[in-house]
């Protein structure tokens, strides 16, 4: 309540309904190149046409996503700054990380979910496995030599992995890359055998051959990729979870600021072009109200407390 109060008198009424005059921060956690990136990067690009403002996508990757995360967190509540966020730093995160610099909920003012994406189980072209079963029996026979990557510690991937883990009882180590960016290309060259990704980053690696797809987290095979079978048809329906992004902003912004931005914002995930655009790197728009992006985040932190205490995940 405090904040509301203080921000009101630092963003008057006048400069609330003229919003924005200026141009727009969105703060991405991760390097550019991932499917965060290119999805903020499509966002920030519409919503400044329709704003009438550039709206700048700012990198701020490290410490996993927690500095990004921070800086928006420490921003002046008016709307000019954005983070954008995602179920690594607000559903998984907090479970992971101690004394954080910043509150994940009392620190934060949702905006609007803007996709989700399934998590892909991949295997380098040079790894001799065609399916998911074969990669936990190659994994079996050779205790902790067939390594497998994430986008990072903490991330829906890397959580989807320690499920893995917990389901089959491979004994492979996890190698966190910052950030998808970063993770595919090394993955292409072989430094890991197996991954856990959303695919925007890896599609041109699939395309090639130097990649694999096994299976995929969602509960219907994702269009783009028809022969990739879902990890149910695989035969391990327990391993499950999707990689999600939304707005965010500092919390304290005055609602008539919020309510603008996720208008806008809805206004471009309905546009068919955009929806073109994700679809084609398997994100899934969504949309909706503040409301319910904040219940959303709600239900993601509860389901993956228990998840994080029974693979035992923690900070690399």
């Amino acid at each position: 309540m405090a904040a509301a109060l203080l921000s009101a008198y630092a963003l008057p009424s006048h400069a609330q309904q003229n919003f924005p005059t200026r141009p727009l921060r969105v703060v991405v956690f991760l390097p550019p190149g991932g499917a965060a990136d290119v999805l903020a990067r499509v966002m920030a690009q519409k919503l400044g046409d329709l704003l009438g403002q550039t709206v700048v996508v700012d990198n701020r990757p490290g410490s996993g996503g927690v500095i990004g995360t921070n800086v928006v967190a420490k921003a002046q509540p008016d709307g000019y700054t954005l983070l954008h966020s995602g179920i690594t730093m607000h559903g998984i995160g907090p479970h992971i990380y101690k004394g954080l610099p910043y509150d994940p909920v009392k620190d934060f003012a949702p905006v609007i979910l803007s996709a989700t994406m399934p998590v892909f189980m991949m295997s380098h072209s040079q790894v001799p496995v065609k399916t998911v079963s074969e990669a936990v029996a190659l994994a079996k026979s050779k205790p902790n030599a067939v390594s497998w990557g994430s986008p990072g510690t903490g991330s829906a991937p890397h959580m989807v992995g320690e499920l893995f883990k917990v389901v089959t009882a491979i004994p492979s180590p996890h190698i966190p890359y910052k950030g998808s960016g970063t993770g595919a290309p090394a993955f292409a060259s072989g430094e890991v055998q197996l991954f856990f990704d959303a695919v925007a980053g890896h599609q041109a690696f699939i395309k090639s051959g130097r990649v694999r797809a096994l299976a995929v987290t969602s509960a219907a095979r994702v269009s783009a990729y028809p022969d990739v079978p879902t990890m149910k048809e695989a035969g391990f329906g327990r391993v499950d979870g999707l990689v999600w992004y939304g707005f965010q902003a500092p919390a304290g912004t005055p609602r008539p600021v919020i309510n603008r931005l996720n208008a806008e914002s809805n206004r471009v995930l309905a546009m068919p072009d955009v929806k073109e655009k994700l679809t084609a790197v398997s994100i899934e728009t969504a949309g909706g109200t503040p409301e319910e992006f904040t219940r959303f985040i709600a239900a993601e932190l509860g389901k993956w407390g228990p998840v994080v205490k029974v693979a035992g995940a923690k900070v690399d």
